[in-house]
């Protein structure tokens, strides 16, 4: 691939000191797909594999002018987001995501991988209201996606297949409702419902390990790296979880917890 043409991809997320996830994470997964990485970040943690010590976010308006510095000079080719943290940083972002001219996947960040609060309370109606109806894709877990519906519980095929069809109802274009909070012995299932069409399932083996730190950040941004290189949203999807599977499978010990996933996995 040549330089000239090398693609943007875009994260606006929260920072992690670990490495693991959040901006870190989406940064090492675009270089691994071959494209560029810019970064709008939403708040800083003081995070390990432990959890997560500490959280500060800056002004909402210094959130909106990274963004406007970047969508002011850069050709993004798709975007990502991740932690968003406040209403506050929900509202200024989406003033002006609501301007873009490219794929936007939204990974709703609630809770950390240790259940530390990264969404406040008074963010969550924000996120329905201002930053599901801009996306491409949203990519809930099941914890994630019953918050933002209000479902009381999701856990027959039913209540995935209705979650998807509320989230439709909110705006978003297609929702990819991960398995891995599902009980499950031997595969994980993802469904993605593309609006206009029947959920399909995106079966995997499960893997197991404890380095599961940052798998939602690590697959919605291939997901993104993908979609910046012109790929369908289906084959963005399959290409994306395929690259969280290996990086699950090559996985690896750091630290006294949650260990990250192997974003370097494809090249090492």
């Amino acid at each position: 691939m040549s330089i000239d043409i090398l693609p943007c991809a875009l994260t606006v997320a929260g920072s992690d000191s670990g490495g693991g996830a959040g901006i870190q994470a989406d940064l090492k997964t675009f270089a691994v797909h071959r494209v560029y990485g810019l970064s709008v970040i939403t708040a800083l943690t003081a995070q390990n594999t432990l959890g997560v010590q500490g959280v500060f976010a800056p002004d909402p308006e210094f959130v909106a002018l990274q963004l406007k510095s970047v969508l002011d000079d850069f050709p993004v080719s798709a975007a990502k987001t991740g932690m968003l943290f406040s209403r506050d940083i929900i509202e200024k972002l989406a003033e002006a995501l609501g301007r873009k001219n490219f794929p936007l996947v939204v990974d709703p960040v609630c809770v950390s991988q240790s259940g530390h609060k990264l969404l406040q309370d008074d963010a969550v109606n924000a996120m329905r209201k201002s930053i599901v109806p801009l996306a491409d894709l949203v990519t809930p877990n099941r914890h994630e996606a019953e918050l933002l519906t209000g479902m009381h519980t999701i856990s027959s095929l039913q209540d995935i297949f209705e979650s998807i069809r509320m989230l439709h109802e909110m705006g978003a274009g297609a929702v990819l409702l991960k398995g891995g909070h599902f009980e499950a012995d031997l595969k994980i299932t993802d469904w993605l419902g593309i609006a206009g069409e029947e959920p399909v399932p995106v079966t995997r083996p499960r893997i197991n390990t404890s380095s599961t730190h940052g798998t939602g950040c690590t697959l919605s941004a291939a997901i993104a790296a993908n979609l910046a290189g012109k790929m369908d949203m289906l084959n963005a999807v399959i290409s994306g979880r395929d690259y969280l599977q290996l990086a699950l499978e090559k996985n690896f010990s750091l630290g006294g917890g949650f260990s990250p996933v192997n974003h370097l996995a494809p090249i090492l």
